[in-house]
Order: structure tokens, then C-alpha cells, then sequence
């Protein structure tokens, strides 16, 4: 399989050496507007990425292309390769509005294979996780870092929670009807949701100086703490007992570590979404499903005062 990538930046580049290490992959052909920095990509990558000098040139070549470009270009790009007839993995967000992603799914036919990259859904915390929960009653994730030089174009809601709140509406508590509220600024925003019983509580930020990506979860019967980052998972159990110790309570938690698969996220979202070309299977993070994560990415800007 031939496949493509449009735009070089950060993300670019490890789409290139992804697609360059996967077997089921043959050549790997590039474009941006920038061509020195497309050049520079061949000579990192060498024999098998082809730069092409035009977006339209790629696609005469190419079976999938991952759009990697800045967000405010991903609908135009997007609806010119879908409507090639070309399967897309557009990075996210989807698109730079809700009301542009909601005119992509007009254009997108069954016969294409369309999927969003929330590399988080293929972080091996998650799912393990996911399994763990039983009834869960609070939620807390973080995700803070210092302000990145290479993020020009998205606020802190698009660029970092979009991440958990994709990880929330669509994967750990679909379906269900939701109240929220939020505070936020350009780096900063906290959420807090309620879901029947559980509550949510999200933050992100880029005026840290500790870069921060963890889950806690507090369920009826242990809570699960994560980190991201490390890609690890720890379970505390309720203990059997208290003690008393010089009139202090000692609490005396089971913990156990939860053996976690370690892998590269963007190595298995690009091989599953390859695999799905190749066999003409839905990619799990659907358009659908982050056209939702812009309308709670809008709702939160707005002020977050929203019961659904």
C-alpha cells in the first residue's frame, strides 16, 4: 500500500517514520508548502518517501493519506481527498469548527475509510482501564504543560482537552446525558461534568511548568490511578481495616501495578488504520464522533453552563 502525508510539521514527521517502519506499507509520498521541509524529510527518511510538489500530485499516488497539517486547513484538505475517493486519517481536530466538521460528514461516502487521530484512544492505560471500571463515581484527568512554540492556530480547549474529552463523551461514558460547567482562557480551562452519578473533573493547561498527563478514577470498590505519559496503572484498594496509632488513623492500602502492554500510540493508530484501508473496516475514533468533540469544545469556550 502507498500512502501519503500532507504537511511535515511535528506530527508530520512521525507519521512519515511510522509509515516508513510498517511493512504493509510501500512507498510513502509527502507534501507541504514548505518544500525545503519536505526535502528534508526524504533525506531523513531516505529510499521510499517521495516528495511531491503539489497536494494534487500526491494523490495521484497514493491509497490513504494522513492530513497533518495546521487545523485551519484540515476541512478543505480533508473534502478534496475524500472526494478523490482517497481513505483519509485526519489529525485532530477534525476540523478547526464544529460547523465545518458537520460538512465533512455530508461529503464522507460508506465506501471510504475516514478516521480522526485521538492518538490517546490508543494509549494501552486507556483500554485497561476501561476494564477496570465497574461504578465509577469521580473522574479527575490533567493535562498540563508549558506553552509549545509550534502551536499557533488552537486554544488550550482544542489543543489539549480535546484529547479527554474525547476519552470522556465518547469512549468511557457514551450515550449518556451529561451537565457541565467550565471556566476558561486561552491556556487555561477547568470542566467540571456530572454524568448520573459520576462526576468529571478535566484541566488543562499550558502556563505549567511540570508537564502533567493523568487519569484518577474513584470507583465503589478501589480507585485506579494512570499516568500517560509512563504508561502506567495502579489499583488502591479499601483496606480491611484502620488502625489507630498515637490517637492518628493509619490506613494501611492494597495497591497493586496493572501489567500494561507498552506500545508507541501513533505506531498502533496508523497500523490499525492501514489495517482498516486494507479491508475496508470502520477506524474506531469515527468522524462522528469528533464532530461531538468540537461541539464540547465549542460548549466549554462558550462557558459550559449545559445540561444534555
Amino acid at each position: 500500500m502507498k500512502t501519503g502525508v500532507i504537511g511535515v510539521g511535528m506530527m508530520g514527521q512521525n507519521h512519515v517514520r511510522v509509515y516508513s517502519e510498517l511493512k504493509d506499507v510501500g512507498d510513502v509520498y509527502v507534501y507541504d508548502i514548505n518544500g525545503d521541509a519536505a526535502e528534508g524529510i526524504r533525506r531523513m527518511y531516505g529510499e521510499g518517501v517521495i516528495v511531491s510538489d503539489s497536494m494534487e500530485s500526491l494523490l495521484e499516488h497514493v491509497d490513504a493519506v494522513s492530513i497533518c497539517a495546521p487545523t485551519k486547513y484540515h476541512f478543505e484538505m480533508a473534502k478534496a481527498v475524500i472526494e478523490r475517493g482517497i481513505s483519509c486519517l485526519i489529525e485532530k481536530p477534525i476540523s478547526l469548527t464544529e460547523g465545518e466538521g458537520k460538512k465533512l460528514l455530508d461529503v464522507i461516502t460508506d465506501d471510504l475509510v475516514v478516521g480522526v487521530g485521538h492518538i490517546e484512544r490508543f494509549n494501552p492505560i486507556v483500554s485497561e482501564i476501561k476494564k477496570l471500571i465497574k461504578s465509577p463515581r469521580y473522574v479527575d484527568i490533567k493535562r498540563h504543560n508549558p506553552l509549545s512554540s509550534r502551536i499557533t492556530d488552537a486554544d488550550v480547549v482544542s489543543d489539549l482537552m480535546i484529547h479527554d474529552i474525547d476519552l470522556v463523551w465518547n469512549y468511557f461514558m457514551t450515550d449518556k446525558g451529561y451537565e457541565m460547567h467550565s471556566f476558561c482562557d486561552a491556556d487555561l480551562c477547568k470542566v467540571i461534568a456530572r454524568f448520573g452519578s459520576c462526576a468529571i473533573s478535566l484541566s488543562a493547561s499550558r502556563i505549567g511548568c511540570k508537564k502533567i498527563r493523568s487519569i484518577y478514577v474513584e470507583d465503589d470498590e478501589y480507585s485506579i490511578d494512570g499516568d500517560f505519559m509512563n504508561q502506567d496503572v495502579y489499583i488502591y484498594r479499601k483496606p480491611q481495616k484502620y488502625n489507630e496509632t498515637n490517637s492518628r488513623y493509619v490506613q494501611e492500602n492494597i495497591i497493586e501495578k496493572v501489567l500494561v502492554n507498552k506500545v508507541e500510540p501513533l505506531k498502533e493508530e496508523l497500523k490499525l488504520f492501514v489495517d482498516c484501508v486494507k479491508k475496508g473496516k470502520q477506524f474506531p475514533v469515527t468522524p462522528e464522533q469528533a464532530v461531538l468533540n468540537l461541539q464540547i469544545v465549542e460548549e466549554i469556550k462558550n462557558g459550559g453552563n449545559f445540561i444534555a
